[in-house]
C-alpha cells in the first residue's frame, strides 16, 4: 500500500494528523509484518487519533474495544442472544412438539433433539462484540483497543491468544478463524505496567508530548481561524505549564479545544484577563490552576505573555 516512509507521513498529514519519522516508521512496519501496535504514553497526546488516522488513509472500517476494570470475554468477544433463542423456541414449539413426539423413549427424545441443535446454536443467535467483528469481518479492518491498562491482568492474558492466532474457540460453533487479519493498534496511558508478553507480540511506540515547533502546526492546522501570534502564545503558554510540576499536565487536545475557545471568545491576543479566565479549559486540577495563575498570570518577564516570539523551549518528542 504504502512504498516508503515519506508516503506514510504525507497521508497521515492529509487526515490532519501530524506524524514523526518513528511513528510513519511503526505504522509502516505494521503494515508490513502484520504485527500489532502498542502506543504508550500520557494521556491525549494522540494514539487513538493515530489508529482512527490510520484508519481513514487505509480506507478501512474502524472497530474500537474501549477498555475498563471489569472487562471480560463475553463484553469482548461474543455472547449469545438468549432473549432470542426463547422467542424461536416459543415460535417453532409446534414443530419441536411433532419431533419429539415420534420418539419412543426419552433418549430418543433426546437424540432427536440434539440433532436439532445448530437451528438453536447458530450464527444468528451469536451477538458479536468488537473482537469477533474484527476477526470476522468480510473486509481489512484496524481495531482499535483502547487504553488496555485499564483492564485487568486476566484479560490481557485473554487477549494473548487472540493477538497470537487471531482466531476463537466458540464450543457451540467450534474455531473461528479471520478472514482478513485486522491491523491492531493498542494504547495505554501507563497507570499499571503491561506484561512482557503483551510487549513481545507487538510493535512498540511510545508518543509523547510534541515539541514547540510540532504543536504549533498542530494547533494551525487543526484551528485554521486562530492567528498566528495568538497560536505562537497559546502554545507558549502550554509548553511552560508542562514544565511545572502539575499533577496533569495539558494535552495537545485540551491545547487545541483551548484554541478553539479563544477563537470563540474573539480573542485577538492572550492578554493576561483572558488567561486567567480559560486556563480551566487546559487545567482539570484547582490546585494546578492556583499554581499557574500564580507562575504565569503574576509573573515576571520570563511568563509565556512576555516572551518575544522564537523565545521558546522545545517539548519532547511526538504528537499527535
Amino acid at each position: 500500500m504504502f512504498r516508503d516512509i515519506g508516503q506514510v507521513t504525507k497521508a497521515l498529514g492529509e487526515q490532519q494528523y501530524i506524524s514523526t519519522d518513528e511513528i510513519s516508521t511503526v505504522m509502516f512496519l505494521a503494515e508490513k509484518l502484520e504485527k500489532p501496535i502498542l502506543t504508550e504514553g500520557p494521556a491525549g497526546v494522540g494514539k487513538t487519533e493515530l489508529a482512527k488516522s490510520w484508519a481513514k488513509v487505509t480506507g478501512r472500517p474502524l472497530i474500537r474495544l474501549q477498555c475498563y476494570e471489569g472487562l471480560d470475554e463475553s463484553k469482548a468477544l461474543y455472547e449469545w442472544e438468549y432473549a432470542k433463542q426463547m422467542l424461536y423456541t416459543q415460535l417453532l414449539r409446534d414443530k419441536l412438539s411433532e419431533i419429539l413426539s415420534k420418539a419412543s423413549s426419552l433418549t430418543e427424545a433426546a437424540d432427536r433433539l440434539g440433532q436439532e441443535e445448530n437451528a438453536f446454536f447458530s450464527e444468528r443467535f451469536l451477538l458479536a462484540r468488537p473482537l469477533l467483528q474484527a476477526i470476522t469481518a468480510p473486509e481489512p479492518v484496524v481495531l482499535l483497543i483502547d487504553e488496555i491498562d485499564r483492564a485487568d491482568a486476566e484479560f490481557e492474558a485473554f487477549l494473548l491468544e487472540i493477538l497470537s492466532d487471531f482466531q476463537v474457540s466458540v464450543p457451540e460453533l467450534g474455531t473461528i478463524s479471520a478472514r482478513h487479519k485486522p491491523i491492531v493498534v493498542l494504547t495505554s496511558n501507563n497507570t499499571r505496567e503491561l506484561s512482557e508478553a503483551l510487549k513481545r507480540r507487538c510493535l512498540y511506540l511510545f508518543i509523547d508530548y510534541p515539541s514547540h515547533e510540532a504543536e504549533l502546526s498542530v494547533v494551525r492546522m487543526r484551528v485554521p481561524e486562530l492567528s498566528a501570534r495568538l497560536a505562537q502564545q497559546a502554545v507558549d503558554v502550554v509548553q511552560s505549564l508542562r514544565q511545572m510540576d502539575l499533577k496533569k499536565s495539558p494535552s495537545v487536545s485540551e491545547t487545541i479545544d483551548w484554541a478553539k475557545a479563544l477563537v470563540m471568545l474573539n480573542a485577538d491576543q492572550l492578554d493576561k484577563k483572558t488567561l486567567e479566565t480559560t486556563l480551566t479549559i487546559l487545567l482539570k486540577h484547582e490546585s494546578d490552576v492556583q499554581k499557574a495563575r500564580r507562575a504565569l498570570v503574576s509573573g515576571g518577564q520570563e511568563h509565556p505573555l512576555n516572551r518575544r516570539p522564537g523565545n521558546n523551549q522545545q517539548g519532547r518528542r511526538g504528537w499527535n
